[in-house]
């Protein structure tokens, strides 16, 4: 960047809300020290978020620091992960300490909720985007894989769906919210809530599970093809709140939002019919609504069901590489 990086790093980065006490050395050395708890295994995500791709270079600095520390958070919460530090590599046009201040104030403040500490990273000049390395714990043996779904095997997702495509469409229609229902789906898009709790809960439950960041039928096919199962969706069982409804105009295109859009950071998971009784009492002190919304089966392949027939909708899932936002 310039020679104000180490004043912007002190400045902004240095001083925290969270000080955990298993950083042995944190920002202002070479590299960060941590000690891991016995018997754990480390759970390590990585995510960036581009101007122009993730979101549009004025978007209020705020919530895009909250949009990408939640996908990293969202990212540990569908592996059962207790999220503990990460890194941030930043890189900016030039040093602008009103955008900085802003993004500190929505990074930290989600950072505090998770008692996730920033350990390190990187400040440099170029195009604006933002890297997260984020680093949880799961006891050893027990992260849930995408590769555990069976035939036969219940499939579920947290929360509701559709609400950040609903989001997205406000943002890219180039006008500020007119209606309180835009404003909604825009604060939805922006400020979603990574299923962490949730997500160690599904330990003792799920067979797979993943996050949803790229539309729920696009990602699901990754559990299918790590599992070498398909599955059926009853479509109409997906869950959309009152607001989507309103805005897609019919259950149809609610259903159909529901399934393509991305940078949701709901959960989706696969729970065995010996477990499916004990969903509810796992999840209980997480808060957390959960759907039913189809099932695991032999072959290949994901099948749409509406209403009770298969139905051919096509749909496109989030494309990392568009850059119309």
């Amino acid at each position: 960047m310039s020679g104000n990086e180490f004043d912007l790093i002190h400045r902004y980065f240095k001083a925290q809300p969270v000080v955990r006490k298993d950083v042995v050395l944190g920002i202002g050395d070479d590299a960060a020290v941590i000690s891991l708890p016995e018997n754990s295994q480390l759970v390590v995500t990585t995510d960036s978020l581009v101007a122009g791709t993730h979101f549009l270079a004025d978007a209020d600095p705020v919530n895009v620091a909250h949009k990408a520390l939640a996908s990293n958070l969202s990212d540990l919460a569908a592996m059962g992960a207790v999220p503990a530090w990460c890194s941030l590599a930043l890189t900016m046009p030039s040093p602008d300490e009103t955008w900085l201040a802003g993004f500190c104030d929505g990074f930290y403040k989600l950072a505090e909720y998770y008692n996730v500490q920033l350990i390190g990273g990187d400040t440099t000049k170029g195009p604006l985007s933002i890297t997260i390395t984020l680093q949880g714990i799961v006891p050893a043996g027990t992260a849930i894989r995408r590769d555990g779904a069976k035939a036969g095997d219940w499939l579920y997702v947290t929360g509701n769906l559709g609400d950040s495509a609903a989001g997205l469409d406000v943002i890219l229609s180039g006008n500020a919210p007119s209606t309180e229902l835009e404003e909604t789906l825009l604060n939805r898009h922006y400020y979603s809530q990574p299923r962490v709790l949730a997500g160690q809960a599904l330990r003792a439950v799920a067979s797979s599970a993943l996050d949803i960041s790229d539309g729920l039928a696009a990602d699901l096919s990754h559990i299918l093809k790590a599992s070498g199962v398909s599955a059926v969706i009853n479509t109409e069982a997906l869950p959309v709140s009152d607001e989507l409804l309103e805005y897609a105009g019919s259950a149809e295109n609610a259903a159909k939002m529901a399934l393509s859009s991305g940078e949701e950071y709901e959960l989706c998971f696969t729970v065995p019919e010996s477990h499916r009784g004990a969903i509810d009492t796992a999840l209980a002190h997480t808060n957390t609504p959960v759907t039913c919304i189809g099932q695991v089966r032999h072959g290949e392949g994901l099948q749409l069901r509406w209403q009770g027939q298969a139905v051919d909708w096509q749909l496109a899932g989030w494309d990392h590489f568009r850059s119309d936002v």
